[in-house]
């Protein structure tokens, strides 16, 4: 019973925090307080602040987690709704995901590399710019550590989510399909969850984008040993 109330709070009181991070991020539309990060940080805060473990806090974390794979299947109806659409511009769809895939993991090898970071590291980073379940795996496979590509990713993921509105309009990217691929290929779901706001197509071209990044990051993944 008490491992249920628990339970319960966290949950809700997860759920309250959100909704006033995002109350916030709608009266103050600033990139630096995206719900998701600004949410995370509040958890840290009051978890510290209360000397509540991570332990704990995960009897009813790991129910808000386990909505992640229901979450993915939805993005399928958005998806279904643009679906003529993605079939006129495959082509710039792939282009995009290709290379934006590529940047990722090459990126990721290259920041390793400047900062002096051994083998275990850089193999640990690469994955960074994708999904985090598929990152994980990606790194096992390289011989990364799993637990230190979720931190790169949700980085990645910050970063894009921050960062990358600012570069959209830095560069006159108006095009929905465009910033759907941009923020979808570099920043995995907090990018989709951005991409959102500017309209259910490129929030469609987001999530193919997410997807396919994961897709072309698996196999990318899977020939590096080949050669590094």
């Amino acid at each position: 019973m008490t491992q249920i109330l628990i339970a319960l709070f966290i949950i809700s009181m997860t759920i309250l925090i959100y909704l006033g991070m995002n109350y916030l991020y709608n009266y103050f539309p600033s990139p630096f307080l995206v719900p998701m990060m600004t949410t995370g940080i509040v958890l840290i805060l009051l978890l510290i602040s209360f000397h509540v473990s991570y332990d704990t806090y995960l009897i009813g974390g790991k129910w808000i987690n386990s909505l992640l794979g229901p979450a993915v299947v939805a993005l399928a109806y958005p998806l279904y709704n643009q679906r003529q659409i993605l079939r006129k511009n495959i082509k710039p769809i792939m282009a995009g995901v290709g290379i934006g895939a590529f940047t990722g993991m090459a990126s990721g090898a290259l920041l390793s590399f400047l900062f002096g970071l051994n083998k275990v590291m850089i193999l640990s980073m690469m994955p960074k710019s994708i999904t985090a379940p598929v990152a994980m795996e990606v790194s096992s496979e390289l011989g990364g550590i799993p637990a230190i590509t979720v931190v790169f990713v949700l980085i990645a993921g910050l970063i894009g989510a921050i960062f990358g509105p600012i570069l959209l309009k830095l560069f006159h990217i108006k095009s929905s399909i465009g910033k759907g691929i941009a923020l979808g290929s570099a920043s995995h779901a907090l990018g989709t969850s951005k991409a959102s706001e500017y309209g259910e197509l490129s929030f469609s071209m987001s999530s193919v984008s997410m997807a396919l990044t994961a897709i072309i990051g698996a196999i990318v993944g899977s020939l590096i040993p080949l050669f590094f």
